[in-house]
């Protein structure tokens, strides 16, 4: 891997990126406005004026044509890293993503497959209201045929997205916005807990990988696990270390596939669960956590598992924080099952 860089979490895409352009001609990306602009948050900055116009393409405003494309580039042998600019815009895509690139390794017997990876921001952090700020990963993950990475710190995220790239699978990669620029930006003035295995911005500067379907334990505990992912790892390690209690802290990192291994052994040791994600509530993921840990270690539990999650309504523009799940909700969660 060689040096270290302080890089926040666009930089480390974009240096995914980058590397992976010079290191497999098949690899492409496309999208809207990616390639002279460099994308509307920035991750594709320079890599078009480097890689050259037949590499890294600006698209027409077709979600369904730009996901479309790609799945027709990966069935010949391309790996195309489609952008698609808020996930809130992947809905005229879907068919494409479930009805083809999920299935075309199953259709085909294994024929054709479809190594495409499709980047998008997803979830709030700038006040972009009901059609810039949605958290739609429980849709993917109920599909069979496709990963779903949420990476939460920038080292994670460039070795996840490498992973992504190679991988012969299509692979939805959420980047969660809030955290694009470094964790709370303008939102808490108060560091949160250092990282002891995953430098939030130690980044190295080369090739490396982080499997895909292998959680991240961000702090070990005995009392309480805590399973999160993306922007909410940062917010549960804030209130963890304000409430000093004494909670082992799961990064999910990947959701499809599952590191089931990771949550029942952390579960089991700690007989108590909370489950923390921004999407909403009701069939958000939080809920097949929730299903999975009470299957597989019910006899262990201390208390019922609780969930901190998004409200069942369209994402408020003015409301954005109350939106949130913020400390005073999760406090409130990990005091209830400590009592219970």
């Amino acid at each position: 891997m060689g040096s270290t860089k302080t890089m926040n979490m666009i930089e480390a895409i974009n240096s995914a990126l980058d590397i992976m352009l010079e290191r497999d001609p098949d690899v492409v990306l496309m999208g809207e406005d990616i390639g002279y602009f460099g994308g509307v948050f920035r991750a594709t900055a320079g890599l078009q004026a480097k890689h050259g116009k037949t590499r890294v393409f600006d698209t027409p405003i077709s979600e369904c044509g730009i996901i479309g494309a790609g799945v027709g580039m990966a069935a010949y042998g391309l790996r195309p890293v489609p952008e698609i600019q808020f996930a809130d815009y992947i809905y005229p895509g879907l068919d494409q993503l479930v009805s083809e690139a999920a299935r075309l390794r199953y259709r085909s017997a294994g024929d054709f497959i479809c190594p495409m990876t499709v980047r998008s921001p997803f979830g709030g952090g700038i006040f972009g209201g009901q059609t810039h700020s949605q958290s739609p990963e429980s849709l993917f993950t109920h599909v069979c045929g496709i990963k779903t990475v949420v990476p939460s710190n920038p080292h994670d995220a460039k070795g996840l997205l490498i992973a992504a790239i190679e991988d012969n699978d299509p692979v939805i990669f959420f980047e969660p916005k809030r955290i694009y620029n470094g964790p709370f930006s303008g939102y808490y003035d108060r560091p949160v807990e250092p990282w002891s295995k995953h430098a939030a911005s130690d980044v190295p500067e080369g090739y490396y990988r982080i499997e895909l379907g292998k959680a991240g334990i961000v702090r070990e505990g005995e009392a309480l696990t805590i399973l999160t992912y993306g922007t909410m790892v940062h917010v549960v390690q804030t209130v963890v270390a304000e409430l000093r209690v004494d909670a082992e802290i799961v990064d999910l990192r990947t959701l499809l596939p599952l590191d089931v291994d990771t949550i029942e052994e952390s579960a089991k040791k700690t007989g108590r669960c909370l489950v923390v994600h921004e999407a909403t509530r009701t069939s958000g993921f939080g809920a097949e956590l929730a299903a999975l840990v009470q299957e597989r270690c019910f006899y262990h539990l201390e208390a019922p598992v609780e969930r901190v999650t998004g409200f069942d309504t369209p994402y408020p523009h003015s409301l954005e924080w109350a939106y949130f799940p913020g400390p005073v909700r999760i406090a409130g969660a990990i005091e209830k099952i400590m009592k219970d």
